[in-house]
């Protein structure tokens, strides 16, 4: 697993004091775990939606924003924790880091790869944190597939399914491209586990499908990216949402030369021969807690964080080559 720490970054000494750009499902996470550590003041939030925006400032006592330029401009405030729309990660981050903030940002850093990678350097130029939260790479699913792989030996092929049925399709930002970006490139995780797994990817071919409503809408959307690693493992990502889907799935299947792993958030199960072997998941609750704790850490202790902003990165620039791919028709290389 990736580990990153600014060993640079001056330790801080008084309660952090914190603002959220957001006011949905991931913010108010974000909101009960600082209040519940005594190292963390959350002093204000803006976000999108008036109404949501006055529910979540009278349900932790915060201040609002009158925007998120507003909240980062304010003095009292060392840490912004941006949770909006994936669209606007990389211009938020830049505007905070600017005014020498840190910043967690929920993945993906930006929809451009260029963009982050300056975002790193400007993170690093300012001596500031930047951390590109990827939960997924604490859950137990994820840590039970690293604990496992020993027992199947030379891995040679990886498939994850993750298909969400919502019918009917909510008319959110997640299904607006601009908002949201390329199917896996605003779901990063479903390439990041395999990266963290797998190391670098050499090339990808990718192929997708969106059942559009308008221009910028979509009810249903399928992203099928076939990725060599460098390693030569093959893997496969195949992630849907919306109203054409009439069953969920969410399988990570790991082949290799003494057995198959297959996975989901639940369970696991271990296939030699002709046994099987039960493997236990750990639960996914608590997981923002968790790295909402380990980013205290850093900043008090200078405890290394679980995963770099480079490693998101470069995970990104696959997103980005399976974009591509989309586009031409035709496998993408992905320079070294």
């Amino acid at each position: 697993m990736s580990r990153f720490l600014f060993s640079s970054v001056s330790k801080v000494s008084h309660p952090l004091r914190v603002g959220i750009v957001g006011s949905g499902y991931v913010a108010k996470m974000r909101a009960a775990a600082l209040i519940a550590d005594l190292r963390s003041q959350l002093v204000a939030i803006a976000g999108n939606t008036p109404a949501s925006t006055i529910a979540f400032s009278q349900e932790f006592d915060v201040t609002v924003s009158a925007s998120w330029a507003d909240l980062v401009e304010r003095p009292d405030i060392d840490l912004v924790i941006i949770c909006t729309v994936n669209r606007d990660h990389g211009k938020i981050a830049r505007y905070a880091l600017e005014q020498d903030k840190h910043v967690v940002v929920e993945y993906p850093l930006s929809l451009d790869p260029q963009d982050a990678e300056s975002l790193i350097a400007l993170a690093q130029e300012k001596n500031k944190l930047l951390h590109v939260e990827h939960l997924e790479l604490l859950g137990g699913m994820h840590n039970a597939i690293k604990a496992s792989l020993e027992a199947i030996g030379q891995v040679f092929y990886v498939r994850y399914v993750t298909i969400n049925p919502q019918n009917p399709a909510p008319a959110k930002w997640t299904y607006q491209p601009s908002l949201f970006g390329f199917p896996i490139t605003g779901a990063l995780s479903r390439l990041h586990r395999f990266t963290d797994l797998f190391g670098t990817v050499a090339s990808v071919n990718c192929q997708v499908q969106y059942w559009d409503i308008e221009p910028d809408l979509y009810k249903a959307c399928l992203c099928n990216a076939r990725l060599t690693f460098n390693n030569g493992i093959l893997g496969e990502s195949v992630y849907g949402k919306g109203e054409v889907f009439w069953q969920s799935d969410n399988t990570f299947t790991l082949y290799g030369e003494q057995g198959t792993l297959i996975f989901t958030p639940e369970k696991g199960q271990l296939i030699q021969k002709d046994t099987v072997q039960n493997i236990e998941v750990a639960s996914r609750r608590g997981l923002f807690v968790k790295d909402t704790q380990m980013v205290l850490d850093c900043l008090y202790e200078g405890t290394p964080l679980y995963v770099s902003p480079e490693a998101s990165l470069s995970t990104l620039k696959v997103a980005e080559a399976a974009r591509m791919s989309s586009l031409l028709g035709e496998t993408v290389k992905i320079p070294s």
